[in-house]
């Protein structure tokens, strides 16, 4: 029997979120001919899952009852009758936007208008035993990384790996400087992935031991954001010469950008990538000009560049870091607590036994 979460309005995950269990698995000869049915074994978790279940926002309106969550891994149990990419018994992760590659292709580069029909919003998501999905919604899994650790991938490591290497020419390297905000999942991803590129990773926290924890994954500096207020020009005191960041990772959004401006060089690139900080006067696009500098937005990742990611983490040998808590399947919400609480380190991970 399968197990689900669902959500059954926007009245905050505390209200909406419910656990159905003794349910049905689909059989083989339900499946559409380009659907894969997945065993989950994890998922975990992303704030824009905290702002889908919220009222009405940014993200629009879902159409409820709808199984939350866009991080997932799991193995292969039947495939439909044209599935070709993939068999029973692959090791697979799910990707973000599957209507959107059958409309446009495994290239194709989500817009805001590609949101709502997204995993966990539009359509169903990870926080289940057993799902279906379109084939074009799933890739094979890194052959380096056990389930638990794959499931992390899907959002915040797309994401992280479109900043740092989408833009053809201006991939970071050896001779690249990075500035990563905090500790959250992209944050850390982009580290990670930065670190294995070569290049050289400057990190802002604000306790001792998260800037230990950057600091064992790579993190040459740390800077705490809580203790300077000018932690822009601080970081970019630390590049040679004082040129500035290569690449910024901004998470904040409007109140962290003054400061990403501070630490970028001239032509530079701002990754807009997540609006995590506290609601504050909007920063003028004009300030691109001022500080000569790309500023550009980041939603995840094409199915390609997902398989570009799956590619580098099997040849570089990374290890994703993770919250140090794995919930059970049964106790998403103490796990979502944790996420809006920012009690976590980097991912938030579900683990689902069968």
């Amino acid at each position: 029997m399968a197990r689900r979460w669902v959500l059954t309005g926007q009245e905050g995950f505390e209200t909406s979120l419910e656990y159905q269990k003794d349910l049905i698995i689909p059989s083989s000869q339900e499946l559409g001919p380009h659907e894969v049915l997945v065993r989950m074994h994890a998922a975990s978790l992303n704030y824009r899952e905290l702002v889908i279940a919220g009222p009405i926002g940014v993200n629009g309106p879902i159409t409820p009852p709808i199984v939350p969550g866009c991080d997932g891994a799991g193995i292969v149990e039947e495939v439909g009758s044209s599935v070709r990419e993939f068999r029973s018994g692959d090791r697979v992760v799910t990707h973000v936007s599957p209507k959107l590659v059958e409309s446009r292709g495994d290239d194709a580069l989500a817009g805001f208008a590609d949101v709502p029909p997204c995993l966990g919003q539009g359509s169903d998501g990870t926080l289940r035993s057993h799902g279906v999905y379109s084939e074009a919604g799933l890739v094979h899994a890194p052959t380096s990384l056990d389930l638990l650790h794959a499931a992390t991938l899907t959002c915040t490591w797309t994401t992280a790996w479109n900043s740092l290497f989408g833009l053809k020419g201006r991939e970071a390297g050896p001779c690249s400087w990075v500035l990563v905000q905090g500790t959250g999942g992209v944050s850390t991803a982009s580290l990670q992935l930065a670190v294995a590129a070569g290049a050289t990773v400057i990190a802002t926290t604000s306790s001792e031991e998260k800037a230990s924890r950057l600091k064992a994954l790579g993190a040459t500096h740390v800077i705490n954001y809580r203790t300077n207020s000018e932690w822009g020009e601080e970081a970019r005191l630390l590049t040679p010469g004082g040129r500035g960041f290569d690449f910024v990772i901004d998470v904040g959004g409007n109140e962290t950008l003054p400061q990403s401006l501070a630490a970028v060089r001239v032509d530079g690139i701002i990754l807009v990538v997540g609006g995590v900080g506290e609601t504050t006067e909007a920063v003028p696009m004009s300030a691109a000009l001022l500080h000569s500098c790309i500023i550009r937005g980041i939603l995840a990742a094409s199915r390609n560049q997902f398989r570009e990611l799956v590619r580098f983490i099997d040849e570089k040998g990374i290890l994703p870091a993770v919250d140090d808590v794995v919930f059970e399947l049964a106790a998403a919400k103490s796990a979502y607590r944790r996420l809006k609480e920012k009690k976590h380190f980097s991912k938030v991970l579900i683990r689902i036994d069968h």
